[in-house]
């Protein structure tokens, strides 16, 4: 097959749009960059965990005998695989030095119905979360801590947003995310019996003074700006207060939620 060379070409056209929220959430397709990203969608649609829809690749780019490998795998089952020339690739790249492979997938929605205390035992609630690469963090810190998923609440940044993928390290496509309101995630906490820990910087409890975490539990953080809201707040059994003995009177929302995470793993 010849590679695509042409910009104006109808799938350069569709990766390009790809790029964009609105046209992601009406095909409810996202796009993967890079060899470590690709080779794992590539691992979670063998495990029915998503669906590889295509492979787009630069041959003159792509030197990785296992990206070379994995194209060569997939074309022998039967998913699309796309040869692109240098200049066609770099225009839909994300990436300034891109490494010669995307792939354009099809992850699976969740809902809150399908989640309970059996199979999500303990996870992470964000409200109205604004940075992409926060969201990719925590899901990158959720899957090394072994806990279940993440529930984004009342919008906020895309989950699918190409740096939210890129920093989930590939854990967007194993643990479930959800996206609800707020009022819907707080009637379902309750109906589950779990116990919610929220944070606060004004919080009356140091999260070392607790020596427990059984499950099921939540961990529910406030955006980046705002925090927890005091009605949101009202929904947590537990208010958590992580020090801060310098000048600074915060920390950066994924790195509260890994020293959080972290916490409740080694007090199970």
């Amino acid at each position: 097959m010849d590679p695509i060379s042409s910009r104006s070409n109808p799938k350069i056209k569709q990766l390009r749009a790809l790029k964009e929220r609105t046209s992601r959430q009406e095909s409810g397709l996202i796009l993967v960059e890079g060899i470590f990203h690709v080779g794992e969608a590539a691992a979670a649609a063998r495990a029915d965990k998503l669906a590889l829809q295509a492979i787009y690749y630069a041959p003159d780019l792509l030197r990785s005998e296992f990206a070379l490998e994995l194209v060569r795998e997939q074309t022998a089952h039967g998913t699309p695989c796309y040869p692109l020339t240098v200049d066609v690739f770099a225009s839909v790249a994300e990436k300034d030095n891109p490494q010669g492979i995307l792939a354009v997938v099809r992850p699976r929605h969740y809902s809150l119905d399908e989640l309970g205390p059996q199979d999500f035992p303990w996870g992470v609630a964000l409200v109205a979360p604004q940075d992409p690469g926060n969201l990719g963090s925590i899901l990158r810190c959720i899957d090394a801590v072994g806990a279940s998923g993440l529930l984004l609440l009342d919008g906020g940044a895309d989950p699918y947003h190409p740096a939210a993928v890129r920093a989930s390290m590939g854990a967007l496509f194993w643990r479930p995310l959800v996206q609800s309101s707020f009022k819907a995630f707080a009637v379902w906490a309750r109906e589950g019996g779990y116990t919610v820990y929220g944070t606060s910087a004004h919080a009356p409890l140091d999260y070392r003074q607790v020596r427990a975490y059984p499950r099921p539990l939540i961990l529910l953080l406030g955006s980046e700006r705002e925090g927890l809201t005091p009605e949101q707040a009202a929904e947590c059994q537990v208010m958590l207060r992580l020090p801060m003995s310098g000048r600074v009177t915060s920390l950066n929302l994924a790195v509260a939620a890994g020293v959080m995470l972290y916490s409740m793993l080694e007090a199970e």
